[in-house]
């Protein structure tokens, strides 16, 4: 099983994943024949991807990755909760903390895990996808940083209401386009953090670090960020991790800002350590992080195609690759496998979609 974009499916797929609206309501059902002009209707109801078993798929390990584990167990809940909260007024925010200790245990079960991300959402789960993909990776790496337990929660409840402001903007920021919108567009989206912080700021069950987060996870080490400018030491560790882990995701998923790949993203992120962000969460980060995420397709620095089917741990950038095509084009008739942890002068160049 592997994740397709729409976009690239050629009709006569086999759907392996039941493709549902945002009601719950089963769409399409799994082991049905996807057809072409099955696409643009699809594309309409806010689906963009699916879940197919074809040839590419064949030995690709389809274990659900923590994000869609995460999503799946906590995306309902935490819409409840905030949205209650922020637009019915009558909400109790610290249901919150049964979410953050949720996630803390689905990843402190797996120590080893590599985050893995599909790069694939619809526009209207964006908002709490997000919270959540940010919440995971932060308590990912707040683990593997060795901070106490008691400061990972607080890091876990602060990302997950982070972006807690968006839903008390005057306008719908949906559609925003951080990259194309004028100077006074950009500092009205920037006031999330003073709303978002202004709303919870009497919550008394909600830490100081946590408040924290929701309000300076925009902070940059060099100043550049926002609300107050700070710098370097002057920002504290929560809010600096959040501040990788919401640029990661927002990037990859096109949040309020242009899409990019994975590797590219992360690229963006290493070019930025010690400048924005800080160096020991961003090596903590490239460890952590697949760079090619399972069933991704790659071209080679040969010109070979693959996909790939294994993570290596500690070794985000050296998957395990199902070879598809040498570099003129030609299918590979036998099953050949190659472990880039091995292969050592085999780099992957660029990421493509079949």
């Amino acid at each position: 099983m592997r994740r397709m974009l729409l976009d690239s499916i050629k009709g006569h797929e086999l759907l392996a994943k039941d493709i549902l609206s945002d009601s719950g309501i089963v769409i399409m059902s799994a082991g049905s024949v996807i057809k072409r002009e099955y696409v643009k209707r699809l594309m309409e109801l806010g689906i963009y991807y699916i879940y197919v078993n074809d040839e590419l798929s064949v030995g690709l390990d389809d274990e659900d990755s923590i994000e869609e584990k995460i999503k799946d167990q906590c995306q309902d809940i935490v819409k409840e909760i905030i949205d209650k909260y922020s637009y019915q007024g009558n909400g109790d925010l610290v249901e919150i903390q049964s979410v953050a200790e949720q996630i803390m245990s689905d990843i402190i079960e797996e120590p080893e895990v590599m985050f893995s991300i599909s790069g694939v959402r619809r526009k209207s789960e964006s908002t709490y996808s997000h919270s959540i993909n940010v919440c995971a990776l932060s308590v990912l790496l707040a683990l593997r940083l060795r901070l106490p337990k008691v400061k990972v929660k607080e890091i876990a409840i602060g990302s997950l209401l982070h972006d807690i402001g968006y839903n008390l903007m005057p306008f719908d920021y949906m559609d925003f386009n951080y990259i194309k919108s004028s100077k006074q567009e950009q500092k009205e989206l920037m006031k999330h953090v003073i709303l978002g912080y202004s709303s919870v700021v009497k919550e008394d069950w909600l830490s100081l670090g946590a408040k924290d987060i929701i309000l300076c996870h925009h902070e940059r080490l060099d100043g550049t960020g926002y609300p107050f400018h700070k710098k370097e030491d002057k920002i504290k560790i929560g809010s600096k991790i959040v501040a990788v882990c919401d640029v990661f995701d927002s990037f990859v998923y096109g949040f309020l800002v242009p899409k990019m790949k994975v590797h590219h993203t992360i690229d963006y992120i290493v070019s930025q350590a010690g400048v924005k962000f800080d160096f020991d969460i961003v090596n903590c980060f490239i460890e952590a992080v697949a760079a090619y995420p399972n069933g991704t397709v790659v071209v080679t620095n040969r010109g070979e195609k693959g996909i790939v089917i294994r993570q290596n741990i500690k070794c985000p950038t050296r998957p395990v690759l199902h070879m598809i095509s040498d570099a003129n084009g030609n299918k590979y008739q036998t099953w050949i496998e190659k472990d880039l942890k091995k292969e050592l002068s085999i780099m992957i160049e660029d990421t493509i979609e079949l």
